[in-house]
């Protein structure tokens, strides 16, 4: 388990609106070492450095919290040259984050929840990130987040954008550079905005095709280029169920690493209650949609609801319904 890492918020008081899941626990990234091959190499060596090692996307896990191995141990060692730094502990000390490849005889285990590694003895397993993040301490949901992200693009990114050659990882992770045309590549998060959309006392809540039955949530899309976080907030209420929103403000943000989308969470108010209570559903997106009262979302919550089931634990949408509910957004 590593320690906290120094917190770039200092002392100031942390809105609730950072207290999201993945909402970020002031990680020192450090990105001037990343540029540091000498230095990067000389941390690695460090008795405290650790490594999170991933399998198919899922994190190492030692019950409720992120399991972390030493740079040297058996089942890390040869795959090292691929670990991307995700930052530095309280000590100073180094947290990377690796892929681990499949090891013999591991596909007829691939589906169960939790998979166990040969070469790691105890109880450690490798678990879906979504069924634990709402339990994950800030700094294990930081570095669990950001290392799914990182190590996703980088396996969805290993040829160049602009003549096709394979990239080669650089800057301890942080870049994927061209050795045909020169071409430098980033990690990428794609904006994304979330809405609580309300009308008086009621917030809107829609249902995808392909969520679990019952579930509802908050409306959410796409932002496209060229278009500013409110606007994409009003075309996509518009596109998604025919609602008209006015002032549209912002409330918090999420990491969320699902492959990498950065999900805005915005507030908006309908324009004209009356034509709001018609919808005008977009069927490939929303089958269902509803203006839920306070005390109905109360009772959603509770699990006594016989048609709604909340947002999934962790997801900005549960957080921004809970605060709304409890009347505490900032």
């Amino acid at each position: 388990m590593v320690s906290s890492c120094r917190d770039y918020r200092g002392q100031a008081e942390v809105k609730l609106a950072e207290q999201v899941t993945f909402g970020g626990s002031g990680l020192d990234r450090d990105a001037a070492i990343r540029v540091d091959s000498a230095a990067l190499a000389e941390l690695a060596a460090r008795d405290g450095a650790r490594v999170l090692p991933l399998w198919r996307g899922r994190p190492l896990f030692d019950a409720e919290a992120l399991a972390l191995l030493p740079p040297s141990h058996p089942a890390l060692a040869a795959q090292m040259p691929g670990a991307v730094l995700l930052g530095r502990d309280a000590a100073g000390d180094g947290v990377w984050a690796l892929n681990l490849a499949d090891w013999p005889g591991i596909d007829g285990e691939a589906d169960l929840d939790e998979v166990a590694h040969p070469q790691l003895d105890g109880p450690a397993r490798f678990a879906d990130l979504r069924s634990r993040m709402a339990a994950l301490s800030p700094r294990d949901a930081e570095l669990a987040a950001t290392a799914r992200a990182v190590l996703n693009w980088h396996d969805s990114h290993r040829f160049c954008a602009r003549c096709g050659a394979a990239s080669n990882p650089v800057q301890a992770g942080w870049r994927r550079d061209c050795p045909t045309c020169g071409g430098q590549h980033f990690p990428r998060t794609d904006p994304v905005v979330i809405m609580l959309v309300t009308r008086g006392d009621e917030v809107l809540l829609g249902r995808s095709p392909v969520w679990p039955e019952g579930m509802f949530s908050l409306l959410a899309g796409f932002v496209e280029p060229g278009e500013t976080m409110e606007a994409a907030v009003r075309r996509e209420v518009f596109e998604e169920v025919g609602v008209v929103v006015g002032p549209v403000g912002y409330l918090a943000s999420q990491p969320w690493p699902f492959p990498a989308s950065l999900m805005l969470g915005c507030r908006a108010e309908v324009a004209d209650r009356e034509a709001s209570r018609r919808f005008t559903l977009d069927p490939a997106e929303i089958e269902a949609a509803h203006w839920v009262s306070r005390e109905r979302l109360a009772r959603v919550f509770a699990g006594e609801d016989p048609v709604m089931r909340p947002p999934r634990a962790g997801a900005i949408a549960q957080f921004l319904l809970h605060n709304w509910l409890a009347d505490r957004l900032d």
